[in-house]
């Protein structure tokens, strides 16, 4: 037995369309080949960002970058609450931010007195940096 073809759907358009009107489907045949071509995909520019990513910073202290280190820690909640805190003068009814604002004053005050107690020249030079009161 032989296999027949079946029929794709742009042929049988234009057989369709032959059958209506041969002038019309020469002009249809050509619309259809125009539409069947495969889409060249077109290049598209990916825009760098012109800054850093906002978030952590990473301190660099020896052979490997340092995101565990209580200076580390600090500055990153220094980062979150400035950004925190300047959301606030235009939303100034978010309570639910200024309680996340006042958590973390909490825990990044926490690790300055946890700092302050177990190097306390590295404490000097972290509030120095960050305009912290000491």
């Amino acid at each position: 037995m032989a296999r027949v073809k079946k029929e794709t759907k742009t042929a049988q358009k234009v057989k369709k369309a032959e059958k209506k009107a041969p002038k019309a489907a020469k002009k249809s045949v050509k619309e259809i080949k125009k539409i069947e071509k495969p889409i060249k995909a077109e290049k598209v520019k990916v825009s760098k960002p012109a800054d850093k990513p906002k978030g952590a910073k990473k301190i660099k202290t020896g052979p490997k970058e340092d995101t565990g280190s209580v200076s580390f820690q600090i500055d990153n909640f220094s980062d979150k609450i400035k950004s925190l805190a300047k959301h606030l003068k235009t939303h100034i009814h978010d309570f639910d931010s200024r309680r996340g604002l006042l958590i973390m004053v909490g825990k990044r005050r926490k690790l300055l007195n946890y700092l302050k107690k177990s190097d306390p020249v590295k404490y000097e030079e972290v509030a120095k940096s960050l305009k912290l009161k000491a």
